[in-house]
C-alpha cells in the first residue's frame, strides 16, 4: 500500500530528510508522481528517437588507445572537434576493462538496494564520513519542483581515506574508477590545452582537476515519466566528466544552433555503446578557452520499464585556483570574454541554486553592454 502524505512538506520530509529517496516512494506503491516533482511544460523531456541519435556526427566513439599509435593526430583532431562543437564524445578503449564497468554498475545496485536507513547515514548534516554525502534530486532545498533521482557522491583525497570512509558496498570499485577516469582526464586537458598553443606545468594542471568526486545516481522506474526529469538541463561546472551510463539509456545532449555548418538546435540521445564512456567539458574548460570550447548542457529523462544508474568521476579546479581565460588565448581573441573567478565562488553558486541549462556561466561572462 501507498504511503499516504497530508501535504508537500511531509512528502519532502520522507523523501529528503528522512533518507527514504525516491526509491522509497516508489517502493511504498505509488501510482502516480507526487506534484512537487512535475515540472513545467517546457522542461518536461521526451524520448528522442534513438535511430536519429545513433546516425548524429559525434556519437562515434573516439578510440582512445589510437593515440599511442601512427593515428595519434587523427584522434587529437577529432577529441578537438567534439570540444568545439558540442563538448561531448563517447570513448572507447579508454584502458578499463569490461569487467570493472559492469562490477560499477553492480555496486551501485548494491547500495542503492539497502534499507533507507542503511543509506540515510550518509545524509547531509548527519553523514558520518565527511567524504560522503546522500541526497535526492540535486540541491533539494532549492529544486523545485524536484528531480527523479537518488545519488550517493563520493569525494576524493587519498587511497586509504576512500578505502576508510567510502560505503563499503561499492569502495573498492569505485576507488578504482576515480584513479583511472582522472588518468584519463589528465591526459584529455593536456591534449585540449596543448591545442591551444599552450603547455601546463604539472602543478598548473593537477590543480585543474584537483577535485576529484565519483557519484552514483539512481533513477527509479517512474509511473509518469512525461511529468518530471531524473536530471534537468545543465553543464558541469569543472572541467571534465567522465561518465559510466547503463544501458537502460536517457541522457540527452543540447546541440547548439550552427547556422554556418547547417545544424539546428535540438536534444539529441546518446546511445549505449557496451564498454563506452562518456566524456563531457564542463564550464572550467569554457572560461579557459576563451569560448573555443564548450561545456556540455545535458539532461536526463525518466522511464517507467526500469530503474537506471550512472556513475560520473568529476575532476574540477581546487578550490583556491583562479579560473579565467588563457592569456595566450587572449591576445589571439583580441581580448577575454569571461573574467577571472576563485573556482570555490563559482563552486558556491554552482551548489546555491537549482539546474538552470548554462546559466552559471553568466557569473564569469564580461557583459558587452
Amino acid at each position: 500500500m501507498a504511503v499516504s502524505f497530508e501535504d508537500g512538506n511531509s512528502l519532502f520530509d520522507f523523501v529528503v530528510k528522512d533518507g527514504n529517496g525516491i526509491k522509497g516512494l516508489v517502493d511504498s506503491g505509488i501510482v502516480k508522481v507526487p506534484e512537487i516533482f512535475v515540472h513545467p511544460l517546457d522542461e518536461r523531456i521526451e524520448k528522442v528517437d534513438e535511430k536519429g541519435s545513433k546516425e548524429h556526427f559525434l556519437t562515434v566513439p573516439i578510440d582512445l588507445s589510437k593515440l599511442d599509435g601512427p593515428d595519434h593526430d587523427q584522434v587529437v583532431n577529432d577529441i578537438v572537434t567534439a570540444a568545439k562543437t558540442l563538448g561531448f564524445f563517447q570513448a572507447i578503449n579508454h584502458g578499463m576493462s569490461l569487467d570493472l564497468l559492469e562490477s560499477l554498475k553492480d555496486a551501485a545496485h548494491q547500495f542503492f538496494a539497502q534499507p533507507p536507513e542503511a543509506k540515510a547515514v550518509y545524509l547531509k548534516g548527519v553523514s558520518r564520513s565527511p567524504l560522503v554525502k546522500y541526497a535526492t534530486s540535486f540541491t533539494a532545498e532549492k529544486d523545485k519542483p524536484l528531480e527523479w533521482r537518488d545519488y550517493v557522491s563520493m569525494a576524493y583525497t587519498t587511497d586509504g581515506d576512500a578505502l576508510e570512509h567510502w560505503p563499503k558496498e561499492c569502495k573498492e570499485v569505485a576507488l578504482d574508477y576515480m584513479k583511472l577516469s582522472a588518468k584519463m582526464i589528465r591526459r584529455l586537458v593536456e591534449i585540449l590545452v596543448g591545442n591551444l598553443g599552450v603547455n601546463l606545468e604539472d602543478s598548473k594542471l593537477e590543480s585543474l582537476i584537483g577535485i576529484k568526486v565519483v557519484n552514483m545516481n539512481f533513477y527509479p522506474t517512474c509511473p509518469n515519466p512525461e511529468l518530471t526529469v531524473g536530471a534537468g538541463r545543465h553543464s558541469d561546472m569543472g572541467t571534465i566528466t567522465v561518465l559510466l551510463q547503463d544501458d537502460v539509456g536517457g541522457l540527452q545532449i543540447r546541440v547548439e544552433e550552427d547556422t554556418v555548418a547547417g545544424r539546428k538546435e535540438e536534444w539529441i540521445e546518446i546511445p549505449t555503446i557496451p564498454g563506452a564512456l562518456v566524456v563531457n567539458l564542463g564550464d572550467t574548460l569554457q572560461i579557459l578557452s576563451n569560448g573555443w570550447y564548450r561545456s556540455a548542457e545535458h539532461r536526463v529523462r525518466t522511464t517507467s520499464k526500469q530503474p537506471r544508474v550512472s556513475i560520473p568521476a568529476f575532476c574540477s579546479p581546487t578550490p583556491t585556483e583562479k579560473i579565467g581565460p588563457l592569456p595566450q588565448q587572449v591576445e589571439l581573441d583580441g581580448g577575454p570574454l569571461y573574467r577571472e573567478v576563485i573556482f570555490k565562488d563559482y563552486m558556491a553558486l554552482f551548489f546555491g541554486n537549482a539546474h538552470d541549462g548554462k546559466k552559471c556561466l553568466d557569473f564569469a561572462k564580461i557583459s558587452t553592454i
